[in-house]
């Protein structure tokens, strides 16, 4: 497996020490550089003190809950966060994702898990990595792969790494109707073991980004009863 990048740091958010403990030293052993917090207010000083290029979090939290945190950490700058959850808290999960989680993790996990997450997670932040492709421009939306970076009527548009996977996919195949497990196989990777409402909720944050209207989306299409479709 490759090291990660040098220097690039990861925070740990869990009041457990045990996991915190355990990330830490498969984390470190893998070249990343390790910061970790028990509760949301040590973890905002942290994240103040010199933003990470990522967040582990777990939304079960004592004082300021795991969701909270993450609104907060995301008004400091652009963190992409990878969320540990409960089995059953579906809700969660999925409000998590509205708030723009990149990705999120059921317990009980293998710790070798993580780490492939968010080594996965930090790779697609990276410009210019593998097969980017050229830039697309339909409709007045513009997605520049190497940079990563997207812009509507001109305007810069904010996109978690996710999002701008999922909006990649659509656009390389405009017209193209793709059902939601379809989704999850080409744009999330046979390794996540998420379940379909990971598209619909990623999907709704697009298109409060990317549409004029979001209630009557005009390019990103549902096709009712099949899945969804960029249309140019």
């Amino acid at each position: 497996m490759p090291r990660a990048s040098a220097a690039q740091r990861i925070l740990i958010v869990d009041d457990e020490s045990t996991i915190r403990d355990v990330l830490r030293r498969y984390l470190e052993r893998e070249g990343f550089e390790v910061v970790d917090a028990p509760d949301g207010r040590s973890a905002l000083a942290a994240a103040e003190s010199g933003l990470p290029d990522l967040a582990v979090l777990d939304l079960m939290l004592p004082g300021m809950d795991g969701l909270t945190l993450a609104e907060r950490l995301r008004d400091l700058g652009p963190l992409p966060i990878v969320m540990l959850t409960a089995k059953g808290e579906t809700a969660d999960r999925i409000q998590g994702l509205e708030l723009g989680a990149d990705d999120y993790i059921v317990k009980p996990f293998s710790p070798r898990e993580v780490v492939l997450r968010v080594k996965a997670v930090l790779r697609r932040l990276e410009p210019g990595l593998g097969d980017a492709g050229e830039s697309i421009e339909i409709q007045g939306l513009s997605l520049d792969p190497a940079s990563r970076s997207v812009e509507v009527e001109g305007a810069p548009v904010n996109l978690t790494a996710k999002e701008f996977d999922l909006l990649h996919f659509l656009m390389r195949h405009h017209h193209q109707v793709f059902s939601r497990d379809q989704l999850l196989d080409q744009v999330w990777g046979y390794d996540f073991f998420g379940d379909a409402s990971t598209v619909t909720v990623h999907v709704r944050r697009l298109r409060e980004k990317v549409e004029v209207d979001p209630s009557s989306p005009c390019r990103l299409v549902t096709v009712w009863g099949v899945g969804y479709k960029f249309d140019g």
